[in-house]
């Protein structure tokens, strides 16, 4: 065993250790074909408002440019999904945001995975992140052996579903890195595109502009009265597609205390939904990824729902 392979065991040992649920390492390097594919997409529109898709296009695609003398891509997935949701008949969140905002949770385990390689292994220089930058962090984590990009476009994995966070450390060590790449799974199966209401999915392709996680989150001002009647409750996020993917029928809940629903959140009916006022939303929502939308955001999607 090689100095690499060494320390990519026990980086591996370590990440299963902070709680992640599976660790893969990919080479740093220049995202050819993802590139000529990111170019389509944005070029059709598809990213809607989300002009920071268009931002930092060499760094999105060639982690070396991100990060100074990055050689390894370590891609790590966390468990998200829930032992208890919320009760049925009310305005739906997606699951990701029933508890503590997973930025900080992710971010602060990746970090002590960097302190540890740093002083346990060899000094190393690097950057972790967590959906907060332009890294491609489903291409990266397929790329690490962890799963496929399904008909959706979430990142699956047969033990795993797609119910989990992804995030990386980028860092400037050579590391033994993944040769054998999962393959697509989804078959014939279009399970996902026939039960967006929005018909957003294309096999593979996402238009972002009518998807229901978009237009709640991302989407400012006036929501388009051509989605009327179309978002079945949801008013942060959506998680249908996911719900009805096979791979999702048969998981494992998580144990991160952080992650659980509230008692409050749990019961909230339409009526408390609709009755909820700017502090009370704050204090529910304290720490969370519902703040991204703030309490305006979601009054505006409760009332496009009425």
């Amino acid at each position: 065993m090689n100095i690499a392979q060494e320390n990519t065991k026990k980086i591996k040992q370590k990440v299963l250790e902070l709680g992640f649920s599976a660790i893969g390492i990919s080479k740093a390097d220049f995202l050819e074909n993802e590139s000529k594919q990111l170019k389509v997409w944005l070029n059709k529109g598809y990213h809607g408002e989300m002009q920071y898709m268009e931002n930092h296009f060499d760094k999105r695609v060639d982690p070396r440019k991100l990060v100074d003398g990055a050689k390894s891509v370590i891609s790590v997935l966390y468990n998200y999904f829930p032992k208890e949701q919320q009760a049925d008949g009310t305005y739906k969140i997606s699951k990701y945001a029933y508890g503590a905002d997973y930025h900080y949770v992710l971010k602060d385990k990746l970090h002590q995975l960097f302190n540890y390689i740093n002083d346990e292994i060899t000094p190393i220089s690097g950057r972790a992140f967590v959906d907060s930058a332009p890294v491609m962090d489903k291409v990266w984590a397929a790329k690490a052996g962890l799963g496929w990009i399904g008909k959706n476009t979430n990142l699956l994995s047969r033990e795993l579903g797609s119910f989990f966070f992804i995030g990386e450390l980028i860092i400037d060590l050579e590391l033994e890195y993944n040769e054998t790449f999962v393959k697509d799974y989804c078959g014939s199966c279009t399970k996902c595109i026939e039960a967006c209401p929005t018909n957003a999915l294309r096999p593979y392709q996402l238009d972002a502009r009518k998807c229901i996680s978009y237009l709640t989150i991302e989407k400012k001002g006036e929501i388009p009265s051509e989605f009327k009647g179309k978002w079945n409750d949801w008013i942060f996020g959506c998680d249908i597609c996911q719900d009805v993917c096979p791979w999702n029928q048969k998981l494992k809940p998580h144990n991160q205390e952080s992650f659980k629903i509230s008692e409050t959140l749990k019961d909230m009916d339409k009526t408390a939904w609709e009755n909820l006022d700017k502090p009370s939303c704050k204090n529910l929502f304290k720490n969370s990824p519902i703040t991204r939308t703030q309490f305006e955001g979601l009054k505006r999607n409760i009332e496009f729902l009425k």
